[in-house]
């Protein structure tokens, strides 16, 4: 019997490399097969025009992922990540929810408004107020809202607080749980100076700029908790104050039963449901079909749409909006630009706000014929000095060319997020917003002690004494930290100098109210530092009102920002829409394709120093104009 003759090495080498390449080209094939079919069957089933929105329909409004200005991610993304459950590149841009809002109130079509707001991320309180009003003026205009949760966080409750009813799941874990405001940090210096050997040398301008503090401290400053706890105050009794508003309840009430937790839950015997219904947070405790329920009585049923009554949700409602614009508006515009995230040099994407990219939107505005004033949103803990500086520019650029500027802050305008809005004609932000931090810092790392710990010295020559000095493998010469010091004392001095140009003050008392210093938007307008509370839709008006562009019929609001390229915006829709959304999720591809079309979002609290730190050709030196301002 003849056995098989054995293959050599070299042979089945080769033949393994071939059934590997074999593999991978049919898995290639394959996928691409799966993905063509996709195309064509969302085509054939998602596409097409928007069925007529019927009368007596409930808007249910069921965000899911961060609240945000614009979008950072593009509409491929952002679809893989609605099919997927993916944590990345969810988001809910603001305009349109308030847009939604806004037009519900008064649209014959929409009986009432559902709120489910269980995966909401807010973002801010000045977006939350923002929304909060528009939802109150739904139900001042007599229409029914509805509020319904498994579990509330003090965000998401200030929304559902503005409902005619809220209901809450009698099983939730979490109740409605109002805890206050709190920043808090981790602190570096032990672990970088004492353990690991490496020092990292801070300058800066102002007492109270705490921003790199956890580089050179073990705990916060006193002055960096004073301030933040000056505002947190602030924004925090402003909170308890619209909740108590839209309940009917004091803030007095509200704060007693936050200090009195730990008694007010061994009362209600652990039942976090109970004790929010017992404390008149909530009207009911129902699950999520018993809600339905209800509103299928007392609205119209349906028994084809989830829940069992007509509905329309938030992204097709907002569809039937864009349909109803006309193609072609010739009328003259307020532009504008929104500049969300931190601030660095050169085209950034959405979502961060690039020196060059940011002042090509409003050098855009500024040569548009069309465009007769322009808005500025911000929201910005800041960044990079210089990449701040050409926005600013741009913003007095536009001014010069005869086009009012109005600013309007959103959640943060700090730091740099101050320095570009600055020029403004005018600067509107809501009591809550988070803005000031006019001040300075500069990091500079050095390591040679922590390579000395593992036996590695940096020795050499120069040809002049700063040559090689700002090399970080070896220790800063005092030259060298007198040199830092200087750049960042001449950026406080160009930061609060061009503050007192714009405002109309002295340098004298633009510094009273900066070296560092946070406040909340209301405390910045009793110091100067802003003019008038409102929001977009404020701004917008008062900027169409300097270009003396007459009643709001005869003019236009446009959004000038980095338009997605055709193929993702047809593609997005598809995966959008109801039968491509569920096919992609029943065909497994959405996971496959979403790690080739989703970067990571997380971020440590210092990216932006690392960045900066980064050598940007020639330069040493990068002052800093950021904020590490939040609170949770």
């Amino acid at each position: 019997m003849n056995q098989p003759r054995s293959r050599g090495p070299i042979a089945r080498l080769f033949i393994g490399l071939w059934d590997a390449v074999n593999f991978s080209r049919r898995l290639v094939f394959n996928l691409l097969f799966l993905l063509v079919v996709f195309v064509l069957l969302a085509a054939m089933f998602g596409g097409g025009k928007l069925a007529p929105l019927a009368e007596r329909s409930t808007l249910v409004i069921e965000p899911e992922g961060r609240l945000v200005e614009q979008y950072s991610c593009d509409p491929v993304s952002r679809a893989f990540a609605r099919a997927t459950n993916g944590e990345d590149c969810r988001e809910i841009r603001l305009r349109d929810v308030l847009r939604a809002l806004d037009a519900a109130r008064t649209d014959k079509r929409i009986d009432r408004v559902v709120l489910h707001l269980d995966e909401l991320q807010p973002s801010g309180f000045a977006s939350l107020r923002d929304v909060a009003a528009a939802i109150a003026k739904v139900k001042a205009a007599g229409k029914q809202v509805v509020a319904y949760g498994e579990n509330f966080s003090q965000g998401q409750y200030l929304l559902a607080a503005q409902a005619n009813k809220v209901y809450l799941d009698p099983m939730s874990q979490g109740g409605v749980m109002l805890e206050g405001l709190a920043g808090y940090r981790q602190y570096f210096r032990q672990g970088l100076q004492d353990k690991l050997g490496v020092d990292m040398h801070l300058f800066k301008v102002g007492e109270y700029k705490s921003a790199a503090e956890p580089y050179i401290l073990d705990a916060a400053s006193p002055e960096s908790k004073e301030a933040d706890l000056f505002w947190m105050n602030d924004v925090w009794q402003r909170m308890l104050a619209d909740i108590g508003k839209a309940r009917g309840l004091q803030p007095a009430a509200l704060a007693a039963n936050i200090d009195a937790m730990a008694e007010q839950v061994a009362g209600a015997k652990g039942d976090l449901a109970q004790m929010a219904l017992q404390q008149k947070l909530v009207d009911g405790l129902k699950t999520r079909e018993e809600v339905e329920d209800l509103l299928a009585e007392g609205g119209e049923a349906d028994d084809t749409a989830e829940g069992g009554f007509r509905q329309v949700d938030l992204d097709t409602y907002t569809q039937h909006l864009d349909g109803a614009l006309a193609p072609a508006d010739m009328r003259p515009q307020v532009a504008v630009v929104v500049a969300e995230g931190e601030i660095a040099g050169g085209d950034l994407p959405p979502g961060q706000v690039g020196g060059e990219s940011t002042a090509a939107l409003l050098r855009s505005a500024r040569d548009d014929d069309n465009v007769k004033a322009l808005v500025l949103r911000v929201n910005s803990p800041g960044g990079e000095v210089f990449a701040s500086e050409q926005i600013r520019r741009e913003v007095a650029a536009l001014k010069e060319a005869g086009k009012p500027v109005v600013v309007s802050m959103g959640d943060v305008a700090a730091s740099g997020g101050y320095w570009i809005s600055m020029n403004a004609d005018r600067i509107y932000a809501d009591p809550s917003t988070i803005t000031g931090s006019i001040g300075i810092f500069g990091l500079f790392p050095t390591a040679d002690r922590a390579l000395d710990k593992i036996g590695v010295h940096t020795d050499g020559v120069g040809t002049t004494k700063y040559a090689g000095a700002f090399d970080v493998t070896r220790a800063l010469d005092p030259g060298v930290g007198a040199i830092v010091q200087s750049v960042i004392d001449k950026g406080y001095r160009d930061f609060t100098g061009k503050v007192a140009q714009a405002r109309g003050r002295s340098v004298e008392q633009v510094d009273a109210v900066a070296r560092g210093r946070v406040w909340s938007g209301e405390q910045a307008k009793e110091r100067g530092l802003v003019d008038a509370f409102g929001g977009v839709e404020a701004a917008v008006a008062d900027a169409a009102a300097r270009a003396k562009l007459g009643k709001p019929e005869t003019w236009q609001t446009r959004y000038i920002e980095e338009s997605a390229k055709p193929f993702e915006q047809w593609f997005g829709g598809l995966v959008s829409s109801h039968a491509g959304l569920g096919l992609l999720r029943a065909s497994g591809i959405g996971e496959a394709l979403l790690l080739q079309h989703v970067t990571s979002q997380a971020a440590t609290p210092l990216r932006f120093v690392e960045n900066a730190l980064k050598q940007r050709g020639s330069v040493r030196v990068t002052p800093l104009a950021h904020c590490f301002c939040s609170a949770q």
